[in-house]
């Protein structure tokens, strides 16, 4: 068995190029331009190469885009004060503070100064408890995006043994709702899961978010079943170069899988697709206007 390669690359261009026409519409008809302002915190390469695409982004689909980046030694005072001003700012309609933040500012602090209306990340206790309610409006991007794949490829969802492995605010607590909120049967393993070869092999639909390169095996893929590889991860590829690869070791996993995501060019190309979708939302809805279609 060859598995089909889910492309989220495909998906998400498609999506972007609809966000970019309501994203029109919406100026044209209300004379509301969508606002992304991102706030970065010292100078993690990583993060400064995703807040960077982000604003690209943004700003090639015509939104309004603004990025702060602070010094690494900026205090949590400081940083609360950069958040509460963009949740005054009449043009901003979406908040990114990207993490992981410095030691010296709290998460849990600027999530609880960031105002649940612009968080497009979807992680403020008020967002997290919407999703578990069934009423958000935003919902976490990489999860969401998630969903939009296995519906873009007519996976069957409801009745459906679902697995996601990584238990994180981001990502793994989020999706486990989504999956559930789908009508899946929801299992959530983490590092203290007992036997998690064979929780794997019952799974109808797997998703690995743990950040261990090549972790899940191939013999772990229940014959047929669909995989979401989430992880990122750079490895060493000899002549001190690296490569990407995710937490499932691919090679093997597609021989069993029907389906898989590939990494690169999987899951990780919706992140940003959706980010600019809840940025589309929370601009409508916070000028009063029903969500876009």
């Amino acid at each position: 068995m060859t598995a089909r390669t889910i492309d989220g690359k495909a998906v998400a261009a498609r999506l972007k190029e609809s966000v970019a026409l309501e994203g029109a519409r919406l100026a044209l008809e209300h004379g509301v331009t969508p606002g992304l302002a991102t706030v970065l915190v010292g100078h993690d390469p990583a993060s400064e190469v995703y807040v960077r695409n982000k604003n690209k982004t943004a700003e090639g689909l015509g939104f309004h885009s603004v990025s702060f980046h602070l010094p690494a030694d900026t205090g949590e005072a400081d940083v609360l004060a950069r958040v509460r001003a963009l949740n005054d700012d009449a043009k901003v309609h979406g908040i990114l503070v990207q993490m992981p933040l410095p030691k010296q500012v709290r998460e849990e602090a600027v999530l609880d100064a960031l105002d649940p209306r612009k968080d497009v990340d979807a992680l403020t206790p008020t967002n997290a408890g919407l999703l578990l309610s069934g009423r958000a409006t935003l919902v976490s991007c990489t999860p969401m995006g998630v969903m939009l794949l296995l519906k873009e490829y007519e996976i069957e969802v409801v009745g459906a043994n679902a697995l996601v492995i990584g238990r994180s605010l981001l990502f793994g607590k989020p999706a486990a709702q989504l999956l559930l909120a789908a009508n899946a049967t929801v299992t959530m393993a983490h590092s203290k899961t007992r036997d998690l070869p064979e929780q794997c092999r019952r799974a109808d639909i797997l998703v690995a978010a743990i950040g261990r390169p090549e972790y899940v095996k191939g013999d772990w893929v229940k014959p047929g079943a669909t995989v979401i590889d989430v992880g990122i991860n750079r490895v060493e590829s000899g002549d001190s170069k690296y490569r990407l690869v995710g937490d499932v070791y691919y090679a093997a996993a597609s021989e069993r899988a029907g389906a898989i995501t590939p990494v690169p060019g999987g899951v990780g190309a919706m992140t940003i697709a959706c980010l600019i979708r809840n940025t589309l939302i929370a601009a409508a809805s916070l000028a009063g206007l029903p969500p876009p279609s």
